[in-house]
Order: structure tokens, then sequence, then C-alpha cells
């Protein structure tokens, strides 16, 4: 694998990565409701996730799940079912009781928040299927796929960190700078995406034969 085929995977995958997603819109839920270094651990999470599917995808699993109508079926409505349910917890959150100086609920602990981002990840079959597409596209057959998957998995981390990080930071200072009213609105835009990328992913059907 040379430098060019890394750095031309680096910039498609950082196109794509760009397009902010369910992951990207809990990072920055996260950061402005429960601060950066907590929203670090769903990040952890939603990588971890990401590293999964990559060596499903390398050890070949990632054709046989992808070619499984029952599999797919069952990570799309799991993954819509949930993404709906985070929505519609972030639509009814107490913007107000989130404010610096306000007693709220009691925020969730870091285990919360990292199982919550991996399971988003997870369970989103557009991912399985766009990585199973995607990564052998960038593999030189005749060399050894290991160091290959490998290194595409740490660009894929590296990009996804940097994405989650921005959006954390992002809604951190949303959080300084906004008042009760704002942050509702917030709420409202991150809610009704991530339940409008739920009703999309259970609308969505795979291509082919």
């Amino acid at each position: 694998m040379t430098l060019a085929t890394l750095l031309l995977f680096a910039l498609a995958s950082g196109i794509t990565i760009a397009t902010p997603g369910p992951t990207v819109l809990l990072a920055m839920s996260n950061g402005s409701y429960h601060g950066v270094r907590a929203a670090a651990w769903g990040m952890v999470g939603a990588v971890l996730a990401d590293m999964i599917l990559v060596a499903v995808v390398a050890s070949g699993l990632g054709v046989l799940l992808a070619a499984s109508e029952a599999a797919f079926q069952v990570l799309k409505w799991a993954g819509a079912a949930y993404l709906a349910y985070l929505g519609w917890r972030l639509l009814r959150t107490d913007a107000a009781a989130a404010l610096p100086g306000r007693h709220g609920t009691a925020a969730p602990g870091v285990q919360a928040l990292f199982l919550r981002s991996f399971l988003v990840a997870i369970t989103n079959p557009k991912a399985l299927l766009f990585m199973s597409a995607f990564l052998p596209q960038f593999i030189q057959p005749a060399a050894p796929l290991l160091p290959q998957y490998l290194a595409l998995a740490a660009i894929l981390a590296v990009l996804n960190l940097a994405a989650m990080l921005a959006y954390a930071l992002l809604g951190a200072r949303m959080m300084r700078a906004l008042n009760s009213g704002g942050l509702r609105w917030m709420n409202r835009l991150c809610g009704g995406a991530l339940i409008g990328m739920a009703a999309t992913l259970a609308l969505y059907r795979r291509s082919g034969p």
C-alpha cells in the first residue's frame, strides 16, 4: 500500500465523515450537556464500533452479513429504533436545568455515554455496507492484508475522532453562549435530526438485483 493510496483514502473518508451523522450529533449533544471530557467516552465508543466493523470487513464476514437479508433487517430496525429513542429523549430534555448553576437530573455515567454511541455506530447497517464496498478498493490483494487494514482503520479512527471532537467543542461553546430558549431549540434541532435519521434508516433499502 503506497502513501498515495493512503492519502486518497484519507481524502475520500474525510469527505464522507464531514457529513454530520448520528455519532457526530451525539458528540455535540454530549459536549453541550456533559462537557468535552465526558463526551470523549462517547467518541471512544463510536470509534470502537467502527474498528469492529473494519475487522468484520477484513475477516470476510462483512460480505456475508451484507448479503444476509435477515441480518440487514435486524440491524436496520434496531438502529432506527435506537436513534428514534435517543431523539425523543433529547426532545424531552430540560434545557433550562442544564444551564450552568442550575440543578437538573443527574448526568449519565461514562459507561452510559460510551455504550450509547457504541450502539448507534454498531447498529448502522449503512456503515457496514459502505465499509464492505469501500475499504477493499484500497487494499492490494497481493500484499499482506492485516497491515493494510490496520492502516485504514487508524486513518478512520483519527478522522472520526477529529470530527466528533470538533462538534463536542462546538456543543460546549453553545452551552456557554445560549440561554434556555436557545438550548431548547438546539435540543429540537438535534433531536429532530436523530429522529429524521431514524426514519431514513427505516426506509433504507439496499441496491442490488
